[in-house]
């Protein structure tokens, strides 16, 4: 098993859609930016590819069919080398749309969660966390957007530059530039595969249900530590008040 399909889309642009979809197709495992928060040694790989490091991608995604979103769309290039049998396919959406609900999930999200300093203090021994915001800061927001990503203008400029140039470089044959409110027809195509009968095309992970996802994975396990924290910390200036 190796990679067939990779997504140089960025994030946002109908990735878990497609992710949902691929995987009814019989593209899967799909490896998605979850995956790539999974464990240290996934999230360290991408580090270092963040580095100009050399990453062995066949370890690394190794038991998947498919890999989209980020981190793997900054690094369309280097998969391609890596599976030069892989087709391309590159997700594009309106470029403000994209930006105003990256801006409120995956960039706004966050900040928003740690912005109080009980949260953000424990943030630093929660290893999920940190580790998210490693990848995310070091890959995304450094990496591809140079710490730049609350000015529109460059962030906007960067995406479109990097859309075109996935489509100069991938080779027509192998590149599907797509929305998926396209629904099946395209992507089925694209890969030589029969649409499902029956089943409907995946629309997921809107700016609610995401921000609904991030608070799940990330702002409740570490805010009911600091719930019990100051719990306990009551039940300790009770009991000495009452002494």
């Amino acid at each position: 098993m190796s990679i067939r399909v990779i997504g140089a889309g960025f994030g946002r642009t109908g990735t878990t859609s497609l992710e949902a979809a691929l995987e009814e197709l019989g593209f899967g495992p799909c490896y998605g930016m979850k995956d790539s928060l999974a464990s240290t040694e996934h999230a360290g790989a991408w580090e270092a590819a963040a580095r100009g490091e050399a990453v062995d991608w066949r370890t690394l995604l190794k038991g998947y069919r498919s890999a989209l979103d980020w981190p793997a769309a900054s690094f369309y290039a280097e998969l391609m080398e890596a599976y030069p049998e892989a087709k391309v396919i590159l997700t594009v959406r309106d470029p403000e749309a994209w930006y105003e609900s990256t801006r409120q999930t995956i960039y706004g999200a966050p900040r928003t969660a740690y912005a109080s300093p009980a949260l953000s203090l424990l943030n630093l021994f929660a290893t999920r966390t940190r580790r998210a915001t490693r990848v995310t800061e070091g890959v995304i927001w450094a990496g591809t957007f140079s710490g730049r990503f609350e000015d529109r203008e460059h962030a906007i400029g960067v995406f479109e530059r990097h859309n075109e140039e996935v489509r100069e470089r991938v080779p027509p044959e192998k590149l599907l530039v797509y929305s998926v409110k396209q629904g099946w027809g395209p992507l089925c195509g694209f890969l030589g595969v029969e649409e499902p009968a029956g089943v409907p095309f995946p629309h997921l992970n809107d700016t609610q249900s995401f921000l609904e996802e991030v608070r799940r994975r990330f702002v409740l396990p570490v805010a009911v530590p600091v719930v019990g924290m100051l719990l306990v910390g009551l039940g300790i200036l009770a009991h000495q008040r009452l002494r």
